[in-house]
């Protein structure tokens, strides 16, 4: 009766740490050099852990077992469980990893140097990373996007007002245009039709054909349009405004603003629950999460994180399409 007792009890902790661990939401705290985890459930901290120096952004890697907050100053990666936060694994030496990306294909794995100038190739076999290539290209090489083939990612330029195509299999530059000023975020709409880059020097969504590699629209969306996060519908997108503190709704069939949320202190990154409900944003500028109320548009919470903080995660998310 005893030992049947214990193991009733042992399954429902083992119960509980599962649903305790899925509901941990992973904070980028890029000017502290550390780590904040989140309870979602209970939109509190559970504990802040140093990391390395200047990790900006963060992703799962293809089979969704690690993730990986590149480090950019600290010339790292580093390899968290996805639902508990604990570090795994580190891989030093990859220089200056500012923005990074898995293509489609999960063949390539891409690491922006926004302050080298450069994009680094690596081959990934489902662990380890083999450099392939380096790729030098204008100034402040940003944020990426990729076609739905794997044949080409495109990286954006901040500071020379840019966007470049690169061929993934010879890792030469197809083609580079110019853009608004600063352009930030980018994405790639689900019919793989167009680019929207967030034009952070200016106020609205750059719409580019691709393909023909010319701008076919502007979307007007708040002053400091910066970065992507789709709704998983397959039609609409977030965009952040770090100037305006707003946040709008891209319909991605139309290419209109169709909806603005008020959200204070430089919103950013943002992440979205599996629901569709709650979208987690980080403020840059004043040291928070904010916690969002999709249906109603209206921020909820506001939670304390370290200084600047930046990427954002948990594992039970929308699809990012």
């Amino acid at each position: 009766m005893r030992s049947r007792f214990l193991c009733v009890l042992l399954s429902l902790s083992s119960v509980l740490i599962s649903q305790a661990e899925a509901s941990v939401v992973v904070i980028l705290n890029s000017r502290d050099a550390t780590v904040s985890l989140l309870d979602q459930d209970t939109q509190k901290e559970i504990s802040t852990f140093p990391i390395g120096k200047e990790p900006h952004h963060l992703m799962a890697t293809p089979d969704n077992k690690s993730l990986i907050v590149a480090n950019a100053v600290g010339d790292e990666l580093v390899f968290l469980d996805p639902k508990t936060g604990q570090i795994q694994r580190r891989i030093k030496d990859i220089a200056d990893p500012y923005q990074i990306g898995f293509s489609p294909d999960q063949k390539w794995f891409v690491s922006n140097s926004l302050r080298l100038d450069r994009v680094d190739f690596y081959k990934y076999d489902g662990k380890d990373l083999t450099l392939v290539n380096r790729v030098p290209l204008a100034k402040l090489p940003s944020h990426m996007a990729f076609d739905a083939a794997s044949t080409t990612v495109f990286i954006t330029h901040q500071g020379s007002d840019q966007v470049s195509a690169i061929d993934l299999a010879t890792q030469k530059v197809k083609w580079t245009i110019s853009v608004g000023k600063l352009p930030a975020g980018i994405a790639m709409t689900p019919d793989d039709k167009y680019l929207l880059v967030g034009i952070m020097g200016s106020d609205y969504v750059e719409v580019i054909d691709w393909r023909t590699q010319k701008t076919v629209k502007r979307i007007k969306a708040g002053a400091g349009t910066h970065n992507f996060r789709a709704l998983g519908d397959k039609r609409h997108v977030f965009v952040s405004n770090r100037i305006s503190n707003t946040i709008n709704i891209i319909d991605q069939v139309t290419l209109e603003n169709v909806g603005t949320i008020a959200v204070p202190g430089g919103p950013d990154c943002m992440e979205l629950s599996d629901d569709g409900k709650t979208l987690w944003v980080t403020l840059r500028w004043i040291k928070k999460v904010a916690v969002i109320d999709v249906p109603s548009k209206k921020v909820i919470k506001l939670i304390p994180v370290g200084r600047s903080p930046h990427g954002v995660y948990f594992i039970n998310h929308a699809s990012r399409m």
